[in-house]
């Protein structure tokens, strides 16, 4: 990798772990504006993370994981993400996630308020993050 190309160090911290560290291309995730790429270099960003497949692009390969929410501090050498849940494919139970995600379809059809409009709808973004980073 020419130095121009160098990557940039990654840190996803929830309140139970570092889920990851190491050195990364590129990051790709959802965020509240939309879904954003970024390289080595990126100006200085700090962005609301939305429910979402994340793809680490790593010198070896790309990495995917399942990102629900949290907050993302983008640097030009480094990003630091802070999530409420990050999870592995091999940690998530399909079953599980099926049922999450009939259980805030039935919400989604029988709300009664705006409050239960939008828990409902995280719920779905994150039990569709589960499903899709399973296939």
């Amino acid at each position: 990798m020419s130095e121009e190309n160098k990557g940039y160090m990654l840190r996803i911290v929830t309140p139970e772990r570092i889920f990851y560290e190491g050195e990364v291309e590129m990051v790709e995730m959802n965020t509240t504006e939309g879904q954003i790429g970024v390289l080595p270099g990126h100006i200085p960003l700090t962005v609301i993370v939305k429910p979402g497949i994340l793809l680490i692009t790593e010198a070896e390969g790309v990495k995917e994981a399942a990102l629900h929410s949290g907050f993302a501090e983008i640097l030009p050498d480094r990003m630091t993400i802070l999530a409420e849940i990050v999870e592995w494919p091999a940690e998530i139970d399909l079953d599980r996630a099926e049922a999450a995600l009939h259980r805030a379809q039935e919400r989604l059809a029988n709300r009664d308020s705006q409050t239960d409009l939008a828990r409902a709808e995280t719920a779905l973004q994150r039990a569709i993050a589960r499903i899709e980073v399973l296939k």
